[in-house]
């Protein structure tokens, strides 16, 4: 009996902390989006512009090639007066469906609206443009944040011949099948993805783990009074870790990364995610000031349109090579947990910050 006792307690134990034998499933999976409100500001833009965040991201003023595909849930019917506002606020180019410019593409006629992820269309796709103004903007709306809705707008996004980024601001848990679905994130065009890892702090998430899909950590800005950058921190809430399923993929076994034990290491690079220093959004009438992981990958998706280099094996390349400071601001303070090492931002690589922040567009070592 007392040996019965014992080995019903270890497969108690089994299942309840190794994360391979988990329970969860593709079937349950829900995304979620990582978007935190910090304020709302009525008629009044507040929060860090377009501008801003170029000067401290040393990005241009314009550009962009291709078209930006956007996945999200639901349907916004505000969306395109929505960026209109926004880009006349900021001065940016119009883009509109008449102009060509933005294409919006329902997977059902009978979407419905979502308050929570109509603002999350408001933000990936303002921002998309503000970072990549002369670039096209295809907005994807899944019938419901499901996998299987979600991986069929990814699939649609993914046969578009003159998309160069996908931007996936959502997630969730990892479930034991995530590795035979990679596929889904290779594109014929050759189409760079881009996930957010999340706002929970320490932990990954999917599909910012898979091995196909470059995954953005959330950063802090401090700024001067006027505007400039002061100094650049972890954000406590950045998703990351090491994947429970993944395999480490080639770019970052060719780059070492310390106590990967063999497994995908999340995120792969930040960006500026603290609602504390979020961005201004509209969205139905309102100004908003908005942050999360998910301001993050979408404007990692507009810096591929700038440059056409920001894939996984070019960004380590990147920061692997001698002037990799020309290439990124490497974050070397902040935490997201309590799990020490893994939670502790430090120089190169760290599982907050990933390789770090933004300095260019090109990341092609020559």
């Amino acid at each position: 009996m007392r040996s019965l006792t014992i080995f019903l307690i270890f497969i108690f134990l089994l299942f309840s902390i190794n994360p391979v034998f988990a329970t969860y499933h593709f079937s349950q999976y829900k995304g979620r989006n990582p978007i935190h409100i910090y304020k709302t500001t009525g008629s009044v833009p507040q929060g860090i512009s377009p501008s801003a965040i170029k000067s401290i991201y040393h990005l241009p003023a314009s550009g962009g090639h291709g078209t930006i595909a956007i996945i999200g849930a639901y349907r916004d019917a505000t969306i395109e007066k929505d960026l209109g506002v926004f880009s006349k606020t900021f001065d940016l180019p119009t883009c509109t469906s008449a102009n060509g410019c933005l294409t919006l593409h329902s997977l059902d006629s009978k979407v419905k609206s979502n308050s929570g992820w109509s603002l999350e269309t408001a933000l990936d796709v303002e921002w998309v443009h503000a970072i990549a103004p002369n670039a096209k903007i295809l907005l994807i709306e899944a019938t419901s944040p499901s996998g299987d809705n979600l991986l069929k707008a990814v699939d649609y996004a993914a046969k578009q011949s003159d998309v160069v980024a996908v931007s996936m601001s959502w997630g969730g848990k990892e479930f034991v099948e995530e590795t035979g679905l990679d596929s889904h994130f290779v594109s014929s065009s050759g189409a760079i993805f881009f996930a957010s890892s999340g706002d929970n702090g320490w932990g990954a998430s999917w599909p910012a783990a898979s091995k196909n899909v470059v995954a953005v950590g959330g950063s802090s800005l401090s700024l001067r009074p006027d505007g400039s950058l002061d100094r650049e921190t972890a954000w406590t809430g950045s998703g990351g870790g090491v994947s429970a399923y993944e395999s480490e993929p080639s770019f970052q076994t060719a780059y070492s990364i310390p106590k990967s034990k063999g497994k995908r290491a999340i995120p792969d690079v930040s960006y500026n995610a603290d609602p504390a220093s979020g961005y201004c959004v509209y969205s139905k009438g309102k100004w908003y000031v908005i942050g999360g992981t998910s301001a993050a990958a979408p404007q990692w998706a507009a810096i591929q349109s700038l440059g056409l280099s920001a894939s996984a094996t070019n960004l380590y390349s990147a920061k692997a090579s001698s002037n990799n400071a020309t290439y990124f601001r490497d974050i070397t303070s902040g935490t997201n947990g309590s799990c020490t090492y893994y939670c502790q931002a430090r120089q190169h690589y760290d599982y907050v910050t990933g390789l770090g922040s933004p300095l260019t567009v090109n990341f092609t070592v020559n």
